[in-house]
């Protein structure tokens, strides 16, 4: 995160707005962020052209001067004027997949796959690069992978890709852009699928579930930061820099801000690079002057902590400039993330708009009419709150802070459904607190009774993952969107469900509830094995009893003679 890079020399500072905005840029600008880790590629040229014979052929005649190249004709036509040393192969990807420097691509038919790269003499292990002329794509992801090009029969993206094909040999490096802790991932347990939001939210394809975890290719991702901004957690988290960061520079801008005497409260403006040359113009002449603007390396890994966050430092509003570009499955997360952080904010009564996602365009109109408009008040003692990189900590550190200083004093905002907070309704009927559910929480929101047969609640912890109603053998747990601002009440266990202990007819000590047993008595009734007395009465022994129980007859063992 840093500000606009033209922005120290161009914006204008007429208005003692302007003139502080200029001394928060400035404290900005001597804060270096964190350096994250890198992924390193290697490339040699290999290169497989997909696609129809005669066009394949065509690509093939171009660049075989200086890359390794293969043909594979879907349409089985392989080109009989190949350039020497240009192999061709029949036959359409039944997989395809991997990065620049390690793409495997496997045929199929009749029943049988193999990998091309094995087809060759001699036999190559991978590809480095993939030219696919295919209508469809073989890769359909809305980011393909590194060393990947798909034309889509258009014959200017093929000139483009022409040329820049041959450059990508030798060495690359790309920032490791995520982190995550598996810890308090809330995707599934014991075999069941709980949260999939970052799933949903990858333009790239490069998370996976491995079951309970989930799996991230440093390889594919290539910094759509929206798996991080949907994370309910905190498990992924976006590292390219690190959300601290963030934090530490938004409220020490704000500060120095403040602290230069403006007539108005500060905005911030999120950008990406792509937007800086057409957002200059405008940021010198037609914004503004309480405008920050603040370039980030992806606008869609700024998510709810941040906008909270900057809003309780005391930006009167957060506006996001959603590049062109910027692939469907993160413009719609960001939106999914506004709406419900939007129900938050109005549920206090702050202003609507205060977190704001507007479009790219050349003339960036929708952007100066926006901001012509003013923003809601901001608060009247801004938060100074350390940035903890605990995305969890973070939002609620910044709700107490706007809670208190509200317009309205709210106890709870209804939120749309699937926000990460909320509340677990139980159906007592139907529930027989078995602590299914309790066993598959991620997060601690599901306790039981302890010593007593009961479920407890600590909303403050609820992702609203949905693991508790899938692991409910009744069905008797139903999630709700819903934001309790009070933290004392969010954080204090609650009891959702309690019943009279049963006690172990041996020893006395409680061990499951009265209507459980009556259940299970009345569904094992007509079973052979509990026909005795002795065996009933077993039933009604907690687990060491049972067992010594069994040893004590003869032989250590019940026997049962059918007839």
């Amino acid at each position: 995160m840093t500000p606009s890079p033209s922005a120290l020399n161009r914006l204008p500072a007429r208005t003692p707005d302007g003139q502080a905005r200029r001394r928060a840029l400035q404290g900005m600008a001597g804060d270096q962020p964190t350096p994250p880790a890198q992924v390193d590629y290697h490339s040699g040229g290999s290169l497989l052209i997909i696609g129809e014979g005669a066009r394949a052929g065509a690509a093939a005649r171009v660049l075989a001067r200086r890359l390794s190249c293969a043909v594979l004709a879907t349409d089985g036509a392989i080109p009989p004027d190949l350039p020497g040393g240009v192999q061709g192969l029949r036959g359409y990807p039944s997989q395809l997949q991997g990065h620049l420097g390690a793409f495997r691509v496997t045929l199929g038919a009749g029943g049988q796959t193999v990998d091309a790269g094995s087809l060759l003499d001699p036999p190559r292990e991978a590809f480095d690069l993939i030219l696919d002329l295919c209508e469809p794509a073989c890769i359909e992801a809305e980011i393909p992978p590194p060393g990947y090009f798909a034309t889509g029969g258009r014959e200017d993206a093929l000139s483009r890709t022409l040329v820049q094909l041959p450059e990508m040999t030798g060495d690359f490096e790309k920032p490791r852009y995520f982190g995550y802790d598996p810890d308090i991932c809330a995707h599934g347990r014991s075999g069941l699928r709980g949260c999939t939001r970052c799933l949903q939210a990858c333009p790239t394809g490069a998370i996976q579930s491995l079951g309970e975890q989930v799996e991230v290719d440093p390889y594919l991702c290539q910094g759509a930061g929206s798996c991080a901004t949907v994370c309910p957690t905190g498990a992924i988290h976006y590292a390219f820099p690190p959300a601290a960061d963030h934090l530490d520079l938004l409220r020490t801008a704000l500060g120095a801000y403040r602290s230069a005497g403006p007539d108005s409260p500060a905005q911030i403006l999120f950008h990406d690079a792509g937007s800086e040359p057409s957002l200059a113009a405008d940021l010198a002449d037609g914004l503004p002057e309480n405008l920050l603007p603040v370039q980030v390396e992806d606008v869609g890994a700024v998510g709810m902590d941040l906008w909270l966050a900057a809003l309780a430092y005391g930006a009167a509003r957060v506006v996001l400039l959603l590049p062109a570009a910027m692939p469907a499955r993160e413009r719609r997360a960001l939106r999914e993330q506004r709406d419900y952080a939007g129900a938050v904010l109005a549920g206090m009564g702050y202003a609507d708009g205060q977190v704001a996602l507007l479009e790219s365009d050349p003339q960036q109109t929708s952007l100066v009419d926006f901001l012509a408009r003013a923003p809601g008040a901001a608060v009247a003692a801004p938060a100074t709150f350390a940035a903890l990189g605990e995305k969890r900590t973070t939002v609620r550190l910044a709700l107490d802070h706007l809670h208190g200083q509200a317009p309205v004093d709210a106890a709870v905002a209804p939120l749309p459904a699937g926000a990460p907070f909320g509340e677990v309704r139980v159906d007592r009927d139907a529930c027989t607190l078995c602590m299914a559910c309790v066993s598959v929480c991620p997060t601690s929101a599901l306790l039981d009774g302890g010593e007593s047969p009961a479920l407890r609640f600590v909303e403050q912890n609820c992702v609203q993952c949905g693991l508790c109603a899938a692991a409910c053998p009744e069905s008797a747990v139903a999630l709700h969107a819903r934001l309790l601002y009070d933290r004392e009440r969010a954080g204090t266990p609650r009891t959702l469900h309690e019943e009279t202990p049963f006690n172990c007819v041996a020893c006395g000590r409680p061990f499951a509830t009265r209507r459980m047993m009556d259940r299970m008595a009345e569904k094992l009734a007509g079973h052979w094995m509990f026909q005795t007395p002795e065996a009933r009465r077993r039933l009604q022994m907690c687990e060491d009893c049972r067992v010594r129980d069994l040893f004590a007859q003869e032989g250590g063992f019940d026997v049962h003679r059918g007839s």
